[in-house]
């Protein structure tokens, strides 16, 4: 199979969102003096992690709105403590912080770099494709240093519909001018990226940076680590 196009997710694909989240947390429970409120910070942090997977999983699927997610990923975690009322004010407080924190950190999974310099020697058009929201995606390649690599950056929010929803991928067929059959989806979310664009009939490689949650379904192409992609595509005829 000929890909001229590829599709690439940026949290956790490229941008070690994770990582630099926790750096971020860290900072903002001492620039808060979370202290005041939590003996034991790790109630908080445990309680933030749970919070924002589960809520993240309903914005993909359009259960909440981003303005649901960015209050009540922090009210859950704040509501651990009854030393404090916790009111929307303090909930946008926090995260406003957060954000400004998180999308200042310059740290990529490994062999980011090196995967999309050759990418872009080798001719592939580069397509960012996320549900991230549309201002801190911008900072967040800033950051990195990954802002001038890509072609198109293809948004949820511009969009009007979130991975996994046949829509995303049909808009950003439609707006990179993209073929189906010479595209190929990168992602680590299995099932907003991998499944999401393979029912929009899209190939695709499913990162699997945490092999013990293997693929449900077959998938064309699997990896553990960025570098065996660029082994993939050497293989792959251009």
């Amino acid at each position: 199979m000929k890909y001229n196009d590829l599709f690439i997710d940026f949290d956790d694909t490229l941008y070690d969102t994770h990582g630099n989240s926790k750096i971020a947390l860290c900072e903002l429970f001492e620039e808060m003096r979370m202290s005041r409120w939590f003996d034991d910070a790790e109630v908080f942090y445990d309680e933030y992690w749970r919070a924002n997977i589960d809520l993240w999983g309903q914005y993909a699927k359009g259960e909440i709105t981003r303005n649901f997610l960015i209050v009540e990923r922090f009210r859950r975690p704040l509501a651990k403590s009854d030393r404090l009322e916790v009111t929307e004010e303090l909930c946008l407080e926090a995260n406003d912080r957060f954000l400004e924190l998180c999308s200042s950190k310059p740290g990529v999974v490994e062999g980011a770099h090196e995967l999309i310099r050759y990418l872009r020697n080798r001719g592939y058009r580069l397509h960012i494709c996320s549900n991230g929201f549309h201002e801190v995606q911008y900072k967040k390649l800033r950051a990195c240093g990954l802002l001038d690599s890509f072609d198109t950056m293809i948004l949820s929010e511009d969009a009007k519909a979130n991975k996994p929803s046949p829509a995303f991928f049909e808009y950003a067929l439609e707006k990179t001018g993209a073929q189906r059959e010479s595209t190929l989806m990168i992602g680590d979310n299995y099932e907003t990226d991998i499944l999401g664009a393979m029912r929009a009939g899209l190939d695709v490689v499913f990162f699997n940076r945490f092999p013990e949650f293997p693929a449900k379904e077959p998938v064309n192409y699997e990896v553990t680590a960025l570098r065996e992609l660029m082994d993939i595509l050497c293989k792959v005829k251009r």
